[in-house]
């Protein structure tokens, strides 16, 4: 089953449990991808889907930290809970050490030597980790690995 398949399957289960944070959490996914699918006239398959869940994520953090810094914590707790659906449809993510092996080993295998080369391994790594590992942490394994 597709993941997109699973993420509507949810949402019917969610309709039925009267789940109602889940649901708009969920509904808000689908619109997301309704709009990534009429924006580039594409259908959208699991790596894209798996780009807009790591986007929407991400969005959700940064409104995390504004509003606990703005002492907003009932917003807070609703972009948490939001955080926590999302995550669902993430799949496994890597560990530290495999995101540093695997940054290691594309770095000797492009021959890069220094931060002038962080572009191009950056443009590899992401070719090969999208989805699977969180890109702030691969972006700090790829810095210390063109610094050392």
């Amino acid at each position: 089953m597709s993941l997109k398949a699973q993420i509507t399957e949810d949402m019917k289960t969610a309709m039925r449990a009267k789940d109602s944070e889940k649901l708009g959490t969920i509904r808000m996914l689908l619109a997301a991808v309704k709009q990534k699918e009429v924006d580039e006239r594409v259908e959208v398959d699991d790596v894209m889907l798996v780009a807009i869940v790591d986007k929407l994520i991400k969005q959700r953090k940064d409104s995390i930290s504004q509003f606990s810094a703005a002492g907003r914590q009932d917003l807070a707790d609703k972009e948490s809970a939001e955080l926590k659906v999302l995550e669902a449809y993430l799949p496994q993510r890597l560990s530290e050490a495999e995101i540093q092996a695997e940054v290691a080993a594309i770095v000797a295998e492009l021959g890069a030597k220094g931060p002038g080369d962080m572009g191009k391994v950056m443009g590899a790594v992401k070719g090969k980790l999208a989805g699977k590992a969180d890109m702030g942490l691969v972006s700090a394994a790829v810095k210390a690995a063109l610094a050392g």
